[in-house]
């Protein structure tokens, strides 16, 4: 427990004085727990400490672990690669928003099981900007006509943006992945799409990522510790 605080409190934090240094209002910047591999136990006292907003990469978690925190709270983002078969889980287990909307043929799905369920969802649009052929999202320069395919669907309400930057000890490498988002989101202000919230940014580039815009930033081993596979593991619901 004392740990999990102490490092709830060491991210906000970090991101309070990135706030400052970028001129920003830190109430503008949300925490988003990455709670993959996570035990419902421990993401509990997390959301009993104050945090309410929790992202997970695979429906199977999202199914063991629902019960056991649905007593708590809480808003729940899917951030991982979502197969098309697995729609109508997203929806049954109370998923708010997707922030890895990432093709045409996903959106279709979504749009058709919230029709049938008669629901709508929160989505950010996901863009690959660091052009690495190990992540997905949609390619930069597709964006606008992806997004105004995306905005056909009345069941889909955009909300943003996500991006996974480059892993890489290099900022100003990193910042180019931010700066490319920031860039498509105002390309999309532009075309009069809602999308004014840009989730980009971990534990290692938090700072660079405020300082590019970011409304949300995605915290996971930081917060609950070391896990047991590469970060790379949970990113294709496909494992």
């Amino acid at each position: 427990m004392e740990n999990i605080t102490k490092n709830i409190d060491h991210i906000l934090n970090r991101i309070e004085t990135a706030c400052k240094i970028s001129g920003r209002n830190s109430n503008d910047v949300k925490l988003l727990m990455a709670t993959k591999t996570v035990s419902a136990e421990n993401i509990k006292l997390a959301l009993e400490y104050g945090q309410t907003l929790i992202g997970e990469n695979k429906i199977q978690e999202i199914k063991e672990k629902y019960d056991d925190l649905k007593s708590v709270a809480h808003q729940k983002h899917f951030i991982g690669h979502l197969q098309t078969n697995k729609v109508k889980e997203l929806i049954r287990y109370d998923v708010g928003c997707i922030e890895s909307l990432d093709r045409i043929k996903l959106a279709e799905k979504l749009q058709n099981r919230l029709e049938y369920e008669d629901r709508t969802m929160d989505a950010f649009l996901q863009f690959n900007t660091s052009y690495e052929p190990s992540k997905f999202g949609m390619a930069p320069e597709n964006a606008i006509k992806f997004a105004k395919e995306v905005q056909q669907f009345d069941r889909i309400n955009i909300k943003g943006l996500m991006t996974i930057g480059l892993f890489s000890a290099e900022k100003e490498q990193v910042r180019k992945c931010f700066k490319l988002l920031k860039n498509i989101q105002q390309q999309l202000l532009d075309l009069d799409l809602p999308v004014h919230d840009l989730s980009m940014g971990m534990s290692g580039d938090l700072e660079t990522a405020i300082e590019e815009g970011s409304t949300i930033i995605r915290i996971g081993t930081a917060i609950f510790g070391k896990r047991k596979y590469p970060d790379s593991y949970y990113w294709n619901e496909g494992h």
